[in-house]
């Protein structure tokens, strides 16, 4: 499991404000590479300006066209100020969880404190915003219309209950997808380099379960 291990690549004491320690993280280092790809794929897209698309204008327009056409339909055709956001976002959890499947990467996303920071925070933002464009009347969306009176306390705790979940369970849904599925792959893959390496006829054998094992990372990709 070293590979999702967090681990400081340069560090030092900040002794003005209490000897604060300030290090720069394997996770400050790919979100770097991350922000880096995903900056040079969008200056790869703007094709200079030129009215004539290229393959990658094409592809970033389609992934933008898609990604508005599922937040249109999900919060309303008039809520198209969040697509950036939304845009952002998910580039941001696409491009890390694809770098994570080259070998010998770390991935951000297998970080429990990334995932629940991205979770909770966002959270949070998406509450406070709802709470200010609807008011008082945000809190009925915690009770449904035409709840009997004895069921109204019983009803809005579960509610409520179910939506703070949603801030830890996302977070955590992302987090145990990347480390199961990298997990797994690391134990098969260590598991058939021995069987390859140990004589050829277990070598030409082995062909089978790799197929199998090609399969799970195709899975582990998409």
């Amino acid at each position: 499991l070293d590979q999702f291990e967090t681990f400081s690549l340069i560090g030092f004491t900040a002794p003005i404000i209490g000897d604060f320690y300030i290090s720069f993280t394997n996770i400050g280092l790919y979100s770097f590479i991350v922000l880096t790809i995903i900056l040079g794929l969008h200056t790869l897209g703007n094709n200079n300006f030129a009215l004539v698309p290229s393959s990658y204008s094409i592809a970033l327009e389609t992934l933008f066209a898609t990604i508005s056409t599922i937040v249109r339909n999900q919060i309303g055709e008039t809520k198209e100020v969040y697509i950036p956001f939304i845009y952002s976002l998910f580039l941001f959890i696409l491009i890390s969880n694809l770098t994570s499947n080259v070998p010998y990467n770390f991935a951000i996303t297998s970080s429990i404190i990334v995932c629940l920071g991205l979770s909770v925070t966002i959270f949070i933002g998406v509450t406070l915003l709802a709470i200010v464009k609807h008011k008082i009347k945000y809190f009925s969306f915690f009770l449904p219309l035409g709840t009997p009176g004895f069921l109204v306390p019983l009803l809005v705790m579960i509610e409520l209950i179910s939506n703070l979940a949603r801030s830890v369970s996302l977070g955590l849904r992302l987090f145990a997808n990347l480390v199961a599925g990298h997990t797994l792959l690391a134990i098969l893959s260590s598991f058939l380099f021995k069987l390859f390496t140990s004589s050829i006829i277990f070598s030409v054998l082995t062909l089978i379960p790799f197929a199998v094992f090609i399969g799970i990372l195709g899975l582990e990709v998409a």
